[in-house]
Protein backbone atom coordinates (compact mmCIF):
# COMPACT_ATOMS: atom_id res chain seq x y z
CA UNK A 1 0.00 0.00 0.00
CA UNK A 2 2.55 2.16 1.03
CA UNK A 3 4.35 2.16 -2.90
CA UNK A 4 0.83 2.47 -4.11
CA UNK A 5 0.93 5.80 -2.36
CA UNK A 6 3.87 6.88 -3.51
CA UNK A 7 3.31 5.55 -6.98
CA UNK A 8 -0.04 7.90 -7.04
CA UNK A 9 1.86 10.87 -5.65
CA UNK A 10 4.69 10.91 -7.76
CA UNK A 11 1.50 11.15 -10.73
CA UNK A 12 -0.05 13.93 -9.26
CA UNK A 13 3.25 15.88 -9.69
CA UNK A 14 5.20 14.73 -12.89
CA UNK A 15 4.50 16.41 -16.55
CA UNK A 16 4.36 14.52 -19.35
CA UNK A 17 7.80 14.04 -20.85
CA UNK A 18 7.24 16.36 -24.33
CA UNK A 19 9.37 18.12 -25.32
CA UNK A 20 35.09 -7.54 -36.68
CA UNK A 21 37.45 -5.36 -35.79
CA UNK A 22 40.28 -4.83 -33.47
CA UNK A 23 39.61 -3.72 -30.16
CA UNK A 24 41.03 -0.33 -30.80
CA UNK A 25 39.39 0.08 -34.23
CA UNK A 26 37.11 2.94 -34.43
CA UNK A 27 34.51 3.18 -37.33
CA UNK A 28 35.15 7.06 -39.01
CA UNK A 29 31.87 7.35 -41.38
CA UNK A 30 32.10 9.17 -44.79
CA UNK A 31 31.03 12.61 -44.14
CA UNK A 32 30.72 12.60 -40.45
CA UNK A 33 31.86 15.40 -38.38
CA UNK A 34 32.79 16.26 -34.66
CA UNK A 35 30.53 17.71 -32.09
CA UNK A 36 29.01 21.22 -32.62
CA UNK A 37 28.72 23.50 -30.34
CA UNK A 38 30.07 21.95 -27.40
CA UNK A 39 33.02 24.01 -25.55
CA UNK A 40 34.72 22.11 -22.20
CA UNK A 41 32.63 24.81 -20.58
CA UNK A 42 29.02 23.16 -22.00
CA UNK A 43 27.77 19.82 -20.26
CA UNK A 44 28.37 16.59 -22.12
CA UNK A 45 25.31 13.90 -22.15
CA UNK A 46 26.51 10.51 -21.76
CA UNK A 47 23.75 7.65 -22.55
CA UNK A 48 23.06 3.78 -22.43
CA UNK A 49 20.79 2.08 -24.28
CA UNK A 50 19.72 -1.47 -24.29
CA UNK A 51 18.10 -1.24 -27.75
CA UNK A 52 17.25 -4.94 -28.40
CA UNK A 53 18.95 -4.90 -31.71
CA UNK A 54 19.72 -8.81 -31.33
CA UNK A 55 18.14 -10.83 -33.80
CA UNK A 56 17.96 -14.84 -33.62
CA UNK A 57 20.09 -15.55 -36.27
CA UNK A 58 23.77 -14.94 -37.40
CA UNK A 59 23.57 -12.16 -40.33
CA UNK A 60 19.78 -11.18 -39.51
CA UNK A 61 20.84 -8.12 -38.14
CA UNK A 62 22.90 -6.70 -41.12
CA UNK A 63 20.30 -7.90 -43.25
CA UNK A 64 18.15 -5.41 -41.23
CA UNK A 65 20.08 -2.63 -41.45
CA UNK A 66 21.04 -3.09 -44.77
CA UNK A 67 17.75 -0.92 -46.03
CA UNK A 68 16.66 2.15 -44.06
CA UNK A 69 13.06 0.42 -43.71
CA UNK A 70 13.25 -1.74 -40.24
CA UNK A 71 10.73 -0.41 -38.34
CA UNK A 72 12.34 -1.44 -34.86
CA UNK A 73 15.90 -0.01 -36.08
CA UNK A 74 14.13 3.10 -37.04
CA UNK A 75 12.45 3.65 -33.34
CA UNK A 76 16.02 2.74 -32.01
CA UNK A 77 17.42 5.74 -34.15
CA UNK A 78 14.89 8.13 -33.43
CA UNK A 79 15.03 7.11 -29.68
CA UNK A 80 18.54 8.14 -29.65
CA UNK A 81 17.80 11.66 -32.08
CA UNK A 82 15.51 12.51 -29.18
CA UNK A 83 17.64 12.22 -26.50
CA UNK A 84 20.97 13.23 -28.61
CA UNK A 85 23.87 12.05 -26.44
CA UNK A 86 27.04 13.14 -26.87
CA UNK A 87 28.37 9.70 -26.09
CA UNK A 88 26.22 6.05 -25.91
CA UNK A 89 26.53 2.73 -25.48
CA UNK A 90 24.01 0.36 -27.48
CA UNK A 91 23.37 -2.59 -25.40
CA UNK A 92 22.07 -5.35 -27.22
CA UNK A 93 23.50 -4.60 -30.47
CA UNK A 94 24.89 -8.02 -32.59
CA UNK A 95 28.45 -8.20 -33.22
CA UNK A 96 28.59 -7.86 -36.82
CA UNK A 97 31.45 -6.57 -39.19
CA UNK A 98 28.84 -4.19 -40.90
CA UNK A 99 26.19 -3.49 -38.91
CA UNK A 100 28.18 -0.90 -36.84
CA UNK A 101 28.45 1.60 -39.91
CA UNK A 102 24.97 0.46 -41.79
CA UNK A 103 23.02 1.34 -38.59
CA UNK A 104 24.81 4.60 -38.51
CA UNK A 105 24.48 5.48 -42.26
CA UNK A 106 20.63 4.23 -42.69
CA UNK A 107 19.23 4.96 -39.31
CA UNK A 108 21.15 7.69 -37.43
CA UNK A 109 21.66 10.01 -40.01
CA UNK A 110 18.23 9.89 -41.09
CA UNK A 111 15.58 12.16 -39.88
CA UNK A 112 13.25 9.95 -38.33
CA UNK A 113 9.41 11.49 -37.76
CA UNK A 114 10.81 15.60 -37.46
CA UNK A 115 13.82 14.18 -35.45
CA UNK A 116 17.13 15.47 -36.48
CA UNK A 117 19.51 13.32 -38.13
CA UNK A 118 22.43 12.60 -34.89
CA UNK A 119 26.10 12.28 -36.26
CA UNK A 120 28.79 10.40 -34.37
CA UNK A 121 32.39 10.15 -36.23
CA UNK A 122 33.66 7.75 -34.32
CA UNK A 123 32.49 4.24 -32.59
CA UNK A 124 34.05 1.44 -30.97
CA UNK A 125 33.50 -2.48 -31.56
CA UNK A 126 35.00 -5.56 -30.71
CA UNK A 127 34.21 -9.21 -29.79
CA UNK A 128 31.96 -10.50 -27.23
CA UNK A 129 31.98 -13.67 -25.22
CA UNK A 130 27.82 -14.58 -26.01
CA UNK A 131 27.61 -17.62 -28.24
CA UNK A 132 31.25 -18.28 -28.23
CA UNK A 133 31.59 -22.13 -27.10
CA UNK A 134 33.70 -23.30 -24.13
CA UNK A 135 33.96 -26.57 -24.44
CA UNK A 136 32.11 -27.53 -21.23
CA UNK A 137 29.03 -28.22 -20.24
CA UNK A 138 28.69 -24.97 -18.27
CA UNK A 139 25.03 -25.51 -17.40
CA UNK A 140 25.28 -29.35 -16.18
CA UNK A 141 22.43 -30.81 -18.23
CA UNK A 142 24.50 -33.73 -19.27
CA UNK A 143 24.88 -32.31 -22.66
CA UNK A 144 28.03 -30.23 -24.63
CA UNK A 145 25.76 -28.49 -26.57
CA UNK A 146 23.69 -24.32 -27.11
CA UNK A 147 23.91 -21.13 -25.68
CA UNK A 148 24.02 -22.05 -22.29
CA UNK A 149 27.07 -23.92 -22.91
CA UNK A 150 29.00 -20.76 -24.32
CA UNK A 151 31.36 -17.90 -22.10
CA UNK A 152 28.03 -15.80 -22.36
CA UNK A 153 24.88 -17.27 -23.30
CA UNK A 154 23.69 -16.57 -27.10
CA UNK A 155 22.53 -19.16 -30.30
CA UNK A 156 25.73 -17.43 -32.21
CA UNK A 157 28.84 -15.61 -31.30
CA UNK A 158 28.41 -11.97 -30.65
CA UNK A 159 24.97 -12.29 -30.63
CA UNK A 160 23.74 -9.28 -27.74
CA UNK A 161 26.65 -7.67 -28.53
CA UNK A 162 27.77 -4.01 -27.66
CA UNK A 163 28.65 -0.58 -29.43
CA UNK A 164 29.92 2.76 -28.35
CA UNK A 165 28.81 5.82 -30.65
CA UNK A 166 30.92 9.27 -30.09
CA UNK A 167 30.75 12.82 -31.25
CA UNK A 168 34.58 12.70 -29.37
CA UNK A 169 37.08 11.11 -30.89
CA UNK A 170 37.91 7.49 -29.06
CA UNK A 171 41.15 7.16 -27.49
CA UNK A 172 41.43 3.85 -29.53
CA UNK A 173 45.12 3.00 -28.53
CA UNK A 174 44.66 3.44 -25.34
CA UNK A 175 41.52 1.30 -25.16
CA UNK A 176 41.75 -1.79 -22.35
CA UNK A 177 39.14 -4.40 -23.07
CA UNK A 178 38.50 -7.44 -20.56
CA UNK A 179 36.74 -10.60 -22.78
CA UNK A 180 39.18 -13.06 -21.61
CA UNK A 181 39.79 -12.19 -17.52
CA UNK A 182 38.58 -15.00 -16.05
CA UNK A 183 36.37 -15.13 -13.09
CA UNK A 184 37.91 -17.24 -10.77
CA UNK A 185 41.76 -14.71 -10.86
CA UNK A 186 38.97 -12.06 -9.25
CA UNK A 187 40.03 -12.10 -5.26
CA UNK A 188 36.88 -13.45 -3.63
CA UNK A 189 34.69 -14.34 -6.53
CA UNK A 190 31.36 -15.89 -5.86
CA UNK A 191 31.39 -18.92 -7.63
CA UNK A 192 28.41 -20.76 -7.70
CA UNK A 193 28.27 -24.01 -5.16
CA UNK A 194 26.37 -27.04 -6.19
CA UNK A 195 23.68 -27.71 -3.96
CA UNK A 196 24.08 -31.60 -3.91
CA UNK A 197 27.57 -32.01 -2.73
CA UNK A 198 29.13 -31.22 0.25
CA UNK A 199 32.65 -29.12 -1.33
CA UNK A 200 31.69 -25.48 -1.27
CA UNK A 201 31.71 -23.60 -5.16
CA UNK A 202 31.89 -26.40 -7.11
CA UNK A 203 29.07 -26.08 -9.62
CA UNK A 204 31.99 -25.70 -12.39
CA UNK A 205 34.65 -27.90 -12.43
CA UNK A 206 38.34 -27.02 -12.00
CA UNK A 207 38.51 -27.51 -15.55
CA UNK A 208 36.15 -25.67 -16.54
CA UNK A 209 37.08 -22.81 -13.67
CA UNK A 210 40.57 -22.64 -16.01
CA UNK A 211 39.04 -21.31 -18.79
CA UNK A 212 35.44 -19.64 -17.85
CA UNK A 213 35.60 -15.70 -18.31
CA UNK A 214 34.24 -13.24 -16.03
CA UNK A 215 32.18 -11.10 -18.49
CA UNK A 216 29.67 -12.26 -19.90
CA UNK A 217 30.16 -10.33 -23.00
CA UNK A 218 32.83 -7.67 -22.18
CA UNK A 219 34.24 -5.08 -20.13
CA UNK A 220 35.65 -1.98 -22.10
CA UNK A 221 37.26 1.02 -20.75
CA UNK A 222 37.04 3.59 -23.70
CA UNK A 223 39.28 6.92 -22.85
CA UNK A 224 37.01 10.17 -24.52
CA UNK A 225 38.87 12.42 -25.23
CA UNK A 226 36.83 16.01 -24.60
CA UNK A 227 38.24 19.55 -24.85
CA UNK A 228 40.31 19.76 -21.51
CA UNK A 229 39.79 16.43 -20.29
CA UNK A 230 39.97 12.57 -20.75
CA UNK A 231 36.87 10.43 -19.39
CA UNK A 232 37.46 7.27 -19.37
CA UNK A 233 33.88 5.47 -20.27
CA UNK A 234 33.38 2.36 -18.44
CA UNK A 235 31.14 -0.15 -20.16
CA UNK A 236 29.62 -3.70 -19.81
CA UNK A 237 26.17 -5.52 -19.66
CA UNK A 238 26.15 -8.22 -16.99
CA UNK A 239 24.46 -11.43 -17.22
CA UNK A 240 20.70 -11.27 -16.14
CA UNK A 241 20.73 -13.14 -12.34
CA UNK A 242 18.31 -15.40 -13.85
CA UNK A 243 17.50 -18.59 -15.85
CA UNK A 244 19.53 -20.66 -13.36
CA UNK A 245 18.68 -22.93 -10.52
CA UNK A 246 19.69 -23.00 -6.63
CA UNK A 247 22.89 -22.54 -7.53
CA UNK A 248 22.41 -19.16 -8.69
CA UNK A 249 25.30 -19.03 -11.75
CA UNK A 250 24.11 -15.87 -13.03
CA UNK A 251 23.36 -14.29 -10.16
CA UNK A 252 26.57 -14.71 -8.84
CA UNK A 253 28.38 -13.92 -12.25
CA UNK A 254 26.11 -11.00 -12.34
CA UNK A 255 27.27 -9.63 -8.95
CA UNK A 256 30.74 -10.38 -9.78
CA UNK A 257 30.23 -8.58 -13.14
CA UNK A 258 29.79 -5.39 -11.55
CA UNK A 259 32.48 -5.58 -8.81
CA UNK A 260 34.56 -6.03 -11.44
CA UNK A 261 33.68 -2.00 -11.98
CA UNK A 262 33.92 -1.15 -8.38
CA UNK A 263 37.35 -2.60 -7.69
CA UNK A 264 38.73 -1.00 -11.31
CA UNK A 265 38.07 2.06 -10.21
CA UNK A 266 38.76 1.79 -6.40
CA UNK A 267 42.89 2.12 -6.66
CA UNK A 268 45.80 -0.34 -7.07
CA UNK A 269 45.23 -2.04 -3.49
CA UNK A 270 41.62 -3.17 -5.08
CA UNK A 271 42.30 -3.81 -8.74
CA UNK A 272 45.78 -5.13 -9.09
CA UNK A 273 44.87 -8.21 -9.94
CA UNK A 274 43.02 -7.11 -12.96
CA UNK A 275 44.54 -7.77 -16.60
CA UNK A 276 43.82 -6.70 -19.82
CA UNK A 277 43.28 -8.64 -23.23
CA UNK A 278 46.56 -7.59 -23.96
CA UNK A 279 48.26 -8.39 -20.80
CA UNK A 280 48.72 -5.07 -19.14
CA UNK A 281 47.47 -5.12 -15.18
CA UNK A 282 46.05 -3.17 -13.06
CA UNK A 283 42.84 -1.06 -12.95
CA UNK A 284 42.05 2.62 -13.43
CA UNK A 285 44.60 5.41 -12.53
CA UNK A 286 44.01 7.16 -9.58
CA UNK A 287 42.27 10.54 -10.46
CA UNK A 288 40.73 9.94 -13.41
CA UNK A 289 37.83 10.68 -14.64
CA UNK A 290 35.10 8.19 -15.58
CA UNK A 291 31.69 7.22 -16.39
CA UNK A 292 30.07 3.55 -16.18
CA UNK A 293 27.20 2.82 -18.25
CA UNK A 294 25.29 -0.04 -19.24
CA UNK A 295 22.33 -2.28 -18.61
CA UNK A 296 23.60 -4.22 -15.70
CA UNK A 297 20.37 -6.39 -15.30
CA UNK A 298 20.51 -4.99 -10.91
CA UNK A 299 17.84 -3.24 -9.24
CA UNK A 300 18.95 -1.86 -5.72
CA UNK A 301 16.21 -2.78 -3.94
CA UNK A 302 14.06 -4.75 -6.03
CA UNK A 303 14.28 -8.29 -8.55
CA UNK A 304 16.34 -11.38 -8.24
CA UNK A 305 19.94 -10.41 -8.46
CA UNK A 306 22.88 -10.89 -5.56
CA UNK A 307 22.04 -8.82 -2.41
CA UNK A 308 23.60 -5.24 -3.19
CA UNK A 309 25.13 -5.92 -6.70
CA UNK A 310 24.08 -2.77 -7.91
CA UNK A 311 25.29 -0.89 -4.87
CA UNK A 312 28.59 -1.71 -4.84
CA UNK A 313 28.50 1.13 -7.51
CA UNK A 314 26.08 3.42 -6.05
CA UNK A 315 27.18 3.39 -2.39
CA UNK A 316 30.79 3.53 -3.84
CA UNK A 317 33.53 6.30 -2.53
CA UNK A 318 34.42 7.43 -5.94
CA UNK A 319 30.78 7.15 -7.81
CA UNK A 320 28.72 10.23 -7.81
CA UNK A 321 25.06 8.30 -7.91
CA UNK A 322 23.46 11.71 -6.50
CA UNK A 323 21.52 12.42 -9.42
CA UNK A 324 19.31 9.35 -10.21
CA UNK A 325 17.46 10.15 -13.89
CA UNK A 326 13.90 9.44 -14.10
CA UNK A 327 11.15 9.91 -15.59
CA UNK A 328 7.21 10.45 -16.03
CA UNK A 329 6.19 7.28 -17.95
CA UNK A 330 7.92 4.54 -15.60
CA UNK A 331 5.40 6.08 -12.53
CA UNK A 332 2.46 5.55 -14.63
CA UNK A 333 3.26 2.49 -15.86
CA UNK A 334 3.79 0.85 -12.51
CA UNK A 335 0.04 1.50 -11.87
CA UNK A 336 -1.35 0.56 -14.95
CA UNK A 337 0.24 -2.41 -15.13
CA UNK A 338 0.21 -3.53 -11.00
CA UNK A 339 1.26 -6.66 -10.36
CA UNK A 340 5.06 -6.93 -8.83
CA UNK A 341 5.12 -3.25 -9.21
CA UNK A 342 2.52 -2.50 -6.54
CA UNK A 343 4.76 -4.35 -3.81
CA UNK A 344 8.40 -3.27 -4.70
CA UNK A 345 10.02 -0.74 -2.31
CA UNK A 346 12.19 1.19 -4.86
CA UNK A 347 11.00 4.16 -6.61
CA UNK A 348 9.21 3.82 -9.73
CA UNK A 349 10.32 6.76 -11.18
CA UNK A 350 13.58 5.48 -11.36
CA UNK A 351 12.49 2.18 -13.30
CA UNK A 352 14.16 1.89 -16.76
CA UNK A 353 12.81 -1.49 -18.01
CA UNK A 354 9.17 -2.59 -18.63
CA UNK A 355 9.92 -6.09 -17.23
CA UNK A 356 6.60 -9.11 -16.68
CA UNK A 357 4.21 -8.05 -14.41
CA UNK A 358 4.04 -10.30 -12.46
CA UNK A 359 7.59 -10.82 -11.26
CA UNK A 360 9.74 -9.36 -11.26
CA UNK A 361 8.04 -6.24 -12.19
CA UNK A 362 9.40 -3.05 -13.74
CA UNK A 363 12.89 -2.16 -12.31
CA UNK A 364 15.97 0.23 -12.62
CA UNK A 365 18.74 -2.04 -14.32
CA UNK A 366 20.09 0.60 -16.41
CA UNK A 367 22.93 3.22 -14.98
CA UNK A 368 24.90 6.05 -16.13
CA UNK A 369 27.15 6.91 -13.04
CA UNK A 370 30.36 9.16 -12.99
CA UNK A 371 33.38 10.12 -11.23
CA UNK A 372 32.86 12.62 -8.38
CA UNK A 373 35.56 14.71 -10.35
CA UNK A 374 32.53 15.06 -12.62
CA UNK A 375 29.27 17.32 -11.95
CA UNK A 376 25.95 15.93 -12.96
CA UNK A 377 24.06 18.88 -13.81
CA UNK A 378 21.19 16.44 -15.51
CA UNK A 379 19.60 13.53 -17.00
CA UNK A 380 16.54 11.68 -17.34
CA UNK A 381 15.49 8.10 -18.46
CA UNK A 382 13.43 8.19 -22.02
CA UNK A 383 9.95 6.93 -20.70
CA UNK A 384 7.20 9.14 -21.86
CA UNK A 385 4.31 9.24 -20.10
CA UNK A 386 0.74 7.69 -21.92
CA UNK A 387 -0.44 10.90 -23.28
CA UNK A 388 3.13 12.02 -24.51
CA UNK A 389 3.41 11.49 -28.18
CA UNK A 390 6.56 10.09 -28.08
CA UNK A 391 5.38 7.76 -25.98
CA UNK A 392 4.99 5.36 -29.14
CA UNK A 393 8.19 4.74 -29.12
CA UNK A 394 7.99 3.09 -25.77
CA UNK A 395 4.47 1.20 -25.60
CA UNK A 396 4.31 -1.54 -24.21
CA UNK A 397 4.38 -5.28 -24.57
CA UNK A 398 5.03 -6.47 -27.44
CA UNK A 399 7.95 -3.10 -27.39
CA UNK A 400 8.06 -1.10 -30.39
CA UNK A 401 11.26 -0.75 -29.80
CA UNK A 402 12.85 -2.57 -26.55
CA UNK A 403 11.51 -3.77 -22.91
CA UNK A 404 14.51 -1.06 -21.65
CA UNK A 405 14.54 2.69 -21.88
CA UNK A 406 17.74 4.56 -22.65
CA UNK A 407 19.22 6.41 -19.86
CA UNK A 408 21.24 9.68 -20.28
CA UNK A 409 23.53 11.91 -17.46
CA UNK A 410 24.84 15.09 -18.48
CA UNK A 411 27.96 16.11 -16.83
CA UNK A 412 29.75 19.44 -16.92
Amino acid sequence: MRRLLTILLTLAVLAPLGALLAPAEAHPPGGGHGPGGHGHREPVRFATFNASLNRGAEGELVADLSTPDDPQASNVAETIQRVDPDVVLVNEFDHAPDAVDLFRRNYLEVAHHGAAPVRYPYAFVAPVNTGVPSGFDLNNDGKVAGGDDAFGFGLFPGQYGLVVYSKYPIDTRAARTFRTFRWKDMPGALLPDDPATAAPRDWYSPAEQEVLRLSSKSHWDLPIRLPGRTVHFLVSHPTPPTFDGPEDRNGTRNHDEIRFWADYVAGPARSRYIYDDAGHRGGLRPGASFVIAGDLNADPLDGDSVEHAARQLLDHPRIDSRFPPSSAGAPEAAVLQGGANLTQTGDPRLDTADFADGAPGNLRVDYVLPSRRLRPVGGGVFWPAAGDPLSRLTGVFPFPTSDHRMVWLDVR
